[in-house]
């Protein structure tokens, strides 16, 4: 008995460890070497099931990443009729998260539909919106449906109380690249609240006006659904790509990083360009897109 049980064991973990895309993990390290920061990159090919990983199960920054996880939150109390997508929402000043978003701009009592609030928290990664719903959804709410559908560490930090220590550490939202993706593959399977609501939302996060990273490595044609985050010393992306030869979909997320300029040539800006272009060349390798002559003077976004 004993031995067999030990066979199935190492069956298990053959068949576990052939799931390694042993090649594309080389590329990948060669591909961050050097960099001066942390980096985590997980990629999963949907189609075949094969992975790479680098620091996949390390905790990171997600910055406005953590949004994707707020619009569960919000299309959840939807589902379960405590809001309605087109209801109306009067803004106050008192709800102005400073910065340059386009819901700050309000003036105090205008009104919006929580569609729009929440298509700006995830086309524009409007923080002001996002601010908003959070507070009308609770950050507890939307970490306790985290916790239900077995996310172990992604959770929301900021204004959830008990987590002021985390929230000191990794500021708004805390995941792994691994339980990112994970995250996104749920919504494109129609697995995240139900398969009405996680069809509204694949759709709204491909609609993503920062394109000028990891998207713009890839075909404009190719739809994408994706959210960054970016901090002064944390940078990331996660994406799911619809590719012709097969879904797959990455993430690699930043932190600690010595260059923290807010500018094109950011080195951690550079890394997500550059690993984004590999795994589009190496999942397309027919493929002879490439961006287009001049097309950098239209990826200037801010």
């Amino acid at each position: 008995m004993k031995f067999k049980l030990s066979l199935l064991l190492l069956m298990i973990s053959s068949a576990l460890f052939a799931q390694t895309d042993k090649k594309l993990t080389l590329q990948l390290q060669d591909a961050v070497k050097g960099f001066n920061g942390q980096v985590g990159i997980y990629v999963k090919n949907l189609k075949t099931g094969k992975y790479a990983e680098i620091n996949a199960d390390t905790l990171f920054p997600t910055a406005s990443m953590i949004k994707v996880s707020i619009q569960c939150g919000v299309m959840d109390k939807i589902e379960k009729g405590e809001l309605q997508y087109n209801q109306k929402l009067i803004y106050r000043d008192s709800l102005l998260y400073p910065g340059e978003d386009i819901l700050g701009s309000f003036k105090d009592k205008d009104t919006i539909e929580l569609s729009k609030a929440v298509l700006l928290m995830i086309t524009m990664s409007d923080n002001t919106a996002s601010t908003w719903l959070q507070k009308i959804v609770t950050g507890e709410y939307i970490n306790n449906w985290l916790e239900q559908n077995g996310f172990k560490v992604m959770r929301v930090n900021s204004r959830v109380k008990g987590r002021e220590k985390i929230r000191a550490r990794y500021g708004w939202g805390v995941s792994t690249p691994r339980e990112m993706c994970r995250l996104f593959t749920m919504i494109r399977d129609g697995e995240a609240v139900s398969p009405a609501a996680s069809e509204r939302m694949y759709r709204n996060l491909g609609r993503i006006f920062w394109d000028d990273k990891a998207l713009s490595q890839i075909p404009p044609y190719v739809n994408t659904a994706s959210k960054q985050g970016a901090l002064d010393e944390s940078k990331s992306e996660t994406v799911l790509v619809n590719a012709p030869h097969g879904d797959y979909v990455f993430s690699i997320i930043t932190n600690n990083n010595k260059d923290q300029r807010w500018v094109p040539d950011n080195e951690a800006d550079i890394l997500i360009r550059k690993v984004s272009a590999l795994l589009w060349h190496y999942y397309e390798p027919k493929s002879t897109w490439k961006p287009a002559d001049g097309i950098t003077k239209y990826m200037l976004n801010e």
